[in-house]
């Protein structure tokens, strides 16, 4: 069925039962022939096993045996993934997003090659091994060649880069690229659909959840490694009361059908509030409809923007470390995975505190918990604050 002109793209790449199963024919055969030459051996007296004869038939099903296993290795490029049902040197690896420290820029940035060239090799220098990259922006944009017909339609595509060729040459230099995915606040599609929501867009309207489905079925083909959702959510604002019973089903939905479509090829994880991480957010009372142990069974993992900039109460911005650690102790408590968002732009720093020692004592929250993964947050792409708190750490 199509919406609005949204045609889905064919479904994900399908468990591939073959290659096991060729797999181990190879190994039988090599497994035969072996055992036939020991017994051939094994039961001819010494002087009949050194005639030419018997020693050419021998050798016939040792070299047999040891083609088989080649073919096995090379058929199937040594690698075997049946957790993941992709097979081949390529085989998508579940636990790949653990233990990932980067940062996010935009599309723009992704797009001028010297400057991203000199952001990589900084990050390398530091440590740092992701990145994560506009696909679809809060402005709207998406920043690709998109055949999807409805973002031609209300002139969302804007081709910044080429999409796999980006990816390729990021994978190239070691990096575990995220692609970021802004979801239900597009000004654009809001105006397109006359949203009363406006810049917003209703999760529950079918068109809006088809147009990102088919968006993120064309960036999970383009071969990043995962796609993080942004924006999930409705607009802040609004009575902390329980009657927001419809918006928690919306959110929930829509990571569900994108599992479903989306997860045999590509990790998930989806950007959410700091605050969510609270125990009150287990009310459900919160308007944005973010439940956090209602969506991480159709994610991989949570990136919580643990900012202590964006709490109201100014304790919470005076104090880095202990909103940082605070905050993520809680979604420990809930076993929830989780690779946090740090603050890494100037907003609200306490008194007296420079930006490098406000990001070196977030990692230092972070590192007590035992995280080996997170990300940095700089809307502008400036981080020689970072580089520089990084250097004085002297690793990541």
């Amino acid at each position: 069925m199509s919406w609005g002109g949204i045609e889905p793209l064919p479904e994900g790449k399908r468990t591939n039962l073959l290659q096991p199963l060729r797999h181990l024919a190879f190994c039988g055969i090599a497994l035969v022939s072996t055992v036939r030459a020991v017994l051939t051996l094994s039961q001819l007296p010494m002087r009949k096993a050194r005639s030419p004869r018997r020693r050419f038939w021998v050798l016939c099903s040792l070299s047999l045996s040891l083609l088989a296993l080649l073919v096995s290795r090379l058929f199937l490029g040594g690698a075997i993934d049946l957790g993941s049902g992709v097979v081949g040197e390529d085989a998508f690896e579940r636990s790949s997003w653990q233990n990932r420290r980067g940062i996010y820029l935009t599309s723009l940035l992704a797009s001028r090659p010297e400057r991203l060239a000199e952001i990589i090799e900084q990050a390398n220098r530091h440590g740092l091994n992701a990145i994560v990259i506009d696909v679809k922006d809060n402005h709207g944009v998406v920043a690709y060649d998109t055949q999807v017909p409805l973002a031609r339609t209300i002139g969302a595509r804007e081709v910044r880069f080429d999409l796999k060729t980006l990816v390729e040459s990021l994978k190239a230099r070691g990096l575990y690229v995220i692609a970021r995915q802004v979801v239900f606040y597009d000004p654009k599609l809001a105006s397109h659909l006359k949203s009363r929501l406006g810049p917003w867009v209703s999760p529950t309207e079918e068109r809006v959840v088809a147009y990102n489905l088919a968006i993120a079925e064309e960036v999970a083909a383009a071969g990043f490694h995962e796609i993080q959702f942004d924006y999930i959510r409705y607009p802040d604002g609004g009575d902390l009361r329980p009657i927001y019973g419809t918006r928690y089903r919306a959110i929930r939905d829509f990571l569900r059908r994108a599992y479903e479509r989306l997860h045999a090829q590509i990790n998930l994880s989806a950007d959410v509030f700091g605050r969510t991480l609270w125990d009150w957010n287990l009310k459900k009372i919160d308007p944005i409809g973010q439940a956090l142990d209602e969506l991480r069974p159709y994610v991989d993992l949570l990136s919580p923007m643990v900012y202590p900039s964006h709490y109201e109460d100014r304790r919470f911005w005076d104090d880095p470390y202990g909103t940082v650690k605070k905050s993520l102790q809680n979604g420990l408590e809930r076993d929830l995975k989780m690779r946090p968002f740090l603050q890494a732009f100037e907003m609200r720093l306490p008194v007296g505190m420079t930006q490098e020692e406000y990001i070196l004592e977030q990692i230092r929250a972070v590192r007590e918990l035992g995280f080996g993964g997170y990300l940095f947050w700089n809307p502008e792409g400036n981080y020689d604050p970072l580089w520089r708190a990084l250097a004085r750490l002297g690793e990541p």
